[in-house]
């Protein structure tokens, strides 16, 4: 069995290689406004202000999920599928248990 069929593992670049640069730079942005809320708290703004930055702030990294979802189908699930069926069974498990996550 080759090493895909853990759901876990992948050889070669994952599905986010080609917009990983994109995929930093709002992260990065992410964290800064991640930043800012803290100041605002430090700051004692009015709580409905801070909560519509930390809306926005949910809203920027469901935007990256949602990205690396459609990444890892593409990419990741389609490979192992490729490989084998079995492979391709873990990788979809592994993909319905994140978007699992993620909708908690």
């Amino acid at each position: 069995m080759s090493t895909d069929a853990s759901p876990t593992t992948h050889d070669g670049p994952h599905g986010y290689a080609s917009d990983k640069d994109a995929y930093l730079k709002r992260l990065r942005r992410v964290e800064g406004q991640v930043r800012g809320i803290a100041r605002m708290v430090e700051e004692d703004v009015y709580c409905i202000d801070i909560l519509t930055q930390v809306a926005a702030v949910t809203k920027a990294l469901q935007a990256v999920s949602l990205g690396l979802v459609e990444d890892h189908l593409g990419h990741c699930v389609v490979h192992a599928a490729q490989q084998s069926e079995e492979a391709g069974a873990a990788k979809v498990r592994e993909a319905a248990d994140a978007i699992g996550r993620l909708l908690r």
